[in-house]
């Protein structure tokens, strides 16, 4: 059966097309049209942060910030365990080593194991929001703080959450709660830090354009459609959190008393909603014969073969990755959408 219901799909009703007709109206097409500062001020202003700092990518915004501490060869960043892998390959694209902390039950960063990973090449701890669930930021904070240490937010999955590290992330990417279709943003109070990673997604140009670059620097920009999208998209997001509190609260209602369901503690903004499952696998195929899509879990990131390490199968993380899972999230999914999608889960297990 073909899919119905897809895992993430984005809602372009605002003025995403008005914007963008007037970005290739005007000609100003590339990362040099007003848009791109428009958005920047935009979402920063709505995150509460002074500075915005857009970027083509979530892993760029990552490695942006990184690079802007000045972090490289021979120092250590602190990483989930439980994340996407983008996030370990933004500290190995600086030439920095991740090193990974297992996650508590919700699936974010234990920062009770954090200490015991720190060591003097430690320069950064980047805690992870993951499926829109606020890390314990409370604890991070006072952890780098005594250690000195910069706390590098990685916020892709969770637009809405106030940052309060050194620099946050997010991802713009199609199925994220905003999205450019590809895309990033970095937010600091930072003047110098956000200058820099400025200076850093352009190439490091000189202000005369004399083609002599002092630093090795990227192509990072975002393009000014791109920021169009992203604007019109800002400009809804609130409407876009309270749909999806709507999502999150009927998947809660329609999974309930189900034995061979988990479900996962409260998301403090949903991205994806996720769950824990016997029979996963068997459960997503019989999803997807029925036209659902769904996602399984990450994988830890000792099990990455660019990172493997043997102790991987022992890992929290690893046994929460086995049998999870997440259903269709998007901001426009219906009530009768979910009705189905939970009808069909409750028909596998024989639950109705």
């Amino acid at each position: 059966m073909p899919i119905k219901y897809p895992v993430s799909r984005p809602a372009l009703q605002g003025r995403e097309l008005a914007y963008v007709t007037e970005t290739v109206s005007d000609g100003w097409i590339s990362s040099q049209g007003p848009y791109v500062r428009r958005f920047e001020e935009a979402f920063a202003a709505y995150s509460g942060i002074a500075h915005g700092v857009a970027c083509s990518s979530g892993t760029a915004a990552l490695t942006l910030a990184l690079r802007a501490f000045g972090i490289g060869a021979g120092d250590e960043v602190i990483v989930p365990e439980f994340t996407m892998v983008a996030s370990a390959w933004a500290v190995s694209y600086t030439g920095a080593t991740p090193v990974f902390v297992d996650c508590a039950d919700d699936l974010n960063i234990d920062p009770a194991k954090i200490e015991e990973k720190i060591t003097p090449r430690t320069k950064a701890i980047m805690p992870v929001h993951v499926y829109g669930r606020r890390c314990a930021m409370d604890t991070i904070m006072n952890i780098a703080h005594d250690y000195n240490l910069r706390v590098v937010e990685d916020s892709s999955e969770a637009h809405g959450i106030p940052p309060v590290g050194d620099v946050a992330c997010y991802s713009l990417f199609a199925n994220k709660i905003i999205t450019a279709g590809e895309g990033g943003i970095c937010l600091t109070d930072d003047s110098r830090l956000a200058a820099q990673m400025a200076h850093l997604r352009a190439m490091a140009f000189t202000e005369d354009h004399s083609f002599l670059h002092k630093k090795l620097a990227y192509n990072f920009r975002m393009t000014a459609m791109q920021a169009a999208v992203a604007l019109a998209q800002v400009e809804q997001i609130d409407d876009f959190l309270a749909r999806r509190r709507e999502i999150e609260r009927r998947y809660d209602q329609g999974l309930k008393g189900i034995a061979d369901i988990t479900l996962m503690p409260q998301r403090d903004v949903l991205w994806m909603y996720d769950l824990r499952a016997r029979r996963r696998d068997e459960l997503c195929a019989y999803l997807a014969a029925e036209g659902i899509e769904t996602r399984v879990f990450f994988k830890p990131m000792s099990r990455q073969p660019g990172y493997h390490d043997p102790v991987w199968p022992y890992l929290n993380a690893s046994r929460l990755s086995d049998d999870g899972l997440y259903l269709p999230t998007y901001t426009e999914l219906t009530a009768a959408d979910q009705e189905y999608v939970t009808g069909k889960v409750r028909a596998f297990y024989g639950a109705g």
